[in-house]
């Protein structure tokens, strides 16, 4: 096992630069997840980190040393694509062991390494079987066994539940946790799904255009986000964010919305009054007041645990996610509020965060 040091990492191709001097420490045995939307820059950095894309300036180094000029198979890492690329006329048995076969390893190490693997992930009764057997998580499954049985120091995973579906990859997702606290490897995971980044994940790396916007475990991120993007990419659903400015004193600060909404806030400093801020309250923080602001009802989703309501505030989208069952109509009006702590506020101009 070994840690992962990026530093000051750039990619472009060209003229056209996609990533902008990144700076990443990934301790031994850490799991961390690379997250954000299309085209951020995810993936080109875990093939970096693999050595399947050179480095344009930085360096990136693997276990106390700097890998830039290895080539893929000296860097001693295992990688999981989406695609599970395996052979389809080898059994699942020489799928796994085939690298090591390639490495010359006699026969007695490859059955023992396979087994182990197989032992691992539960493949021991489809080892004989031929991909086009299996199902599409048994499949990444094997997937995952091949990169095991080199016994790398680090895992690269590169959105592997992408092809599968959503109660599959809820299935899956609990397995490569399980397989990380047994295994204990450093593991570096790439995707664009938010839920995955915190379900999975001890820090998560957030890129946006190829520049880090934040990094924390998922609860930092959660609670203290950032910046707007952040506040908006991490929860699900995303946080409610309306525009507008604060006012009051530090006794009793009040958020005032841009229809002249008026909004609970946390205290800020007096040079905050009237200065351009958004609002920004996650839809499970709103909860039922007598006495609190009117939103308009628009469509109500009850999912059984809970029951997500989306509304109008002004000309603001809301959303709320309430644990009782709400009964209400659209067309509706709720009275919310939200506890004054669990608010968030956000420079209006660079979208970076104001207090702690």
């Amino acid at each position: 096992m070994a840690g992962v040091a990026v530093r000051d990492v750039y990619k472009s191709y060209g003229s056209v630069e996609v990533i902008h001097g990144v700076n990443v420490d990934i301790s031994d045995g850490e799991f961390v997840v690379l997250v954000g939307p299309s085209g951020c820059g995810k993936s080109t950095l875990l093939r970096m980190i693999a050595g399947l894309e050179e480095i344009t300036e930085g360096e990136i180094g693997i276990g106390g040393r700097v890998v830039n000029d290895l080539r893929p198979k000296d860097r001693d890492i295992a990688m999981v694509f989406q695609n599970y690329a395996l052979y389809p006329h080898m059994t699942v048995a020489k799928n796994m062991g085939f690298s090591l076969k390639l490495r010359r390893e006699s026969r007695d190490v490859i059955d023992q390494k396979v087994n182990r693997a197989a032992s691992i992930l539960g493949l021991e009764e489809l080892l004989e079987r031929l991909p086009k057997q299996l199902s599409g998580g048994q499949r990444q499954r094997v997937a995952m066994g091949r990169a095991i049985v080199r016994d790398p120091q680090v895992f690269l995973f590169d959105e592997p539940l992408s092809n599968l579906d959503a109660k599959l990859r809820v299935q899956m997702r609990t397995e490569i946790k399980e397989l990380h606290q047994r295994l204990k490897t450093t593991t570096i995971y790439v995707t664009h799904d938010q839920i995955e980044a915190m379900t999975m994940a001890d820090k998560i790396v957030v890129l946006r255009d190829g520049v880090v916007e934040q990094i924390g475990s998922p609860l930092d991120l959660y609670d203290t986000p950032a910046n707007l993007f952040v506040a908006g990419f991490i929860g699900s659903p995303a946080m409610n964010i309306i525009k507008g400015h604060m006012q009051g004193s530090n006794d009793k600060p009040m958020f005032l919305a841009d229809e002249g909404i008026e909004l609970p806030a946390p205290a800020l400093p007096e040079a905050m009054s009237g200065r351009a801020t958004t609002f920004g309250v996650r839809p499970e923080h709103l909860v039922l007041a007598d006495d609190g602001f009117a939103a308009q009802v628009q469509v109500v989703e009850p999912t059984g645990s809970e029951t997500q309501v989306f509304m109008k505030l002004g000309g603001h989208d809301l959303v709320g996610v309430f644990r009782e069952r709400v009964q209400v109509n659209p067309g509706e009006t709720l009275h919310l509020t939200a506890d004054p702590a669990l608010i968030h506020l956000f420079d209006g101009e660079t979208g970076a965060r104001l207090h702690q």
